[in-house]
């Protein structure tokens, strides 16, 4: 497909009373992907210019709106309406039928602050009010967000992802469930007081509605060391134990304090729940 996009022609349509066009409601936000943001309270349907081909007076084209013929959506621009949260993907196409292009409309309400797509974590420190929750084992830049869907919307796609600190994009990738994604930040220094939070943004989309999630948070804030590793007890009742294998070393750059638990217990009782030993980065 040539480098051909879709546009918005940010004139207001004045042919329909009581409609809105304002594009300052419109936003391009992917190739193809257009998002109108419509208010919570009930407004009159919202009507978006689409252009077929960028350079092109070509009036021989016509529409389809999910792969369905649209009676009366001909030429290379063409008004749709949006309304409520219905969207919907409009290709266009030449006399012969050739696909030619497409652009997807979806909904976002404005302020976006009712979410059905995903669940909200009953235990969270940082993020869009608990929905993406986020972890690293160290400190070199390396970390992991999730996300869980709600029952109702289990279906909802990951439409886009991104990940930001001042302004320069940190390199993702999304897990194969669709469910997290997993990010490398190659900080200049690694041992380098933070000065700079992390930004991540995720977009669902649910049929032709939209929702975003954001969460802020530095480094620091989600670091979670792993088990430590090869924990061992030698003659005499000593106890020993490296630090985890994903710690970044020397240990000398961030040290851990370990809290060591003894609890008697009986022969019935599960060893693994006696003796019990967890890390945690120095102040």
């Amino acid at each position: 497909m040539t480098a051909l996009l879709f546009m918005m022609l940010l004139t207001a349509l004045r042919h329909c009373s009581g409609s809105n066009s304002n594009p300052e409601n419109i936003d391009l936000l992917m190739d193809h992907v257009l998002v109108v943001r419509v208010p919570h309270e009930e407004v009159p349907p919202f009507y978006v210019r689409l252009t077929c081909l960028e350079a092109s007076n070509d009036d021989n084209v016509f529409w389809k709106r999910d792969d369905e013929a649209s009676p009366g959506l001909e030429g290379n621009g063409v008004t749709v309406m949006v309304e409520e949260m219905i969207g919907g993907n409009y290709s266009c196409h030449s006399p012969v039928g050739h696909y030619l292009n497409h652009t997807l409309v979806l909904v976002q309400l404005d302020p976006d602050n009712s979410s059905v797509i995903l669940q909200k974590s009953q235990h969270h420190h940082h993020g869009h009010g608990g929905y993406i929750q986020c972890s690293g084992h160290n400190y070199n830049g390396s970390f992991h967000c999730s996300w869980k869907r709600t029952a109702e919307r289990s279906e909802a796609a990951v439409l886009l992802v991104k990940a930001e600190q001042d302004s320069k994009v940190i390199s993702c990738e999304q897990d194969s469930d669709g469910s997290g994604m997993r990010c490398n930040l190659h900080p200049n220094c690694p041992y380098e007081e933070e000065k700079h939070r992390i930004s991540v943004t995720v977009y669902m989309r649910n049929a032709f509605r939209l929702e975003g999630y954001t969460a802020t948070f530095y480094l620091r804030d989600i670091v979670k060391p792993e088990r430590v590793d090869r924990l061992r007890v030698e003659a005499g009742g000593v106890f020993h134990w490296d630090y985890p294998a994903t710690w970044e070393k020397p240990c000398s750059y961030f040290s851990l304090t370990f809290q060591v638990k003894l609890v008697h217990h009986d022969c019935h009782s599960n060893p693994m729940n006696n003796n019990q030993l967890s890390e945690h980065p120095a102040d």
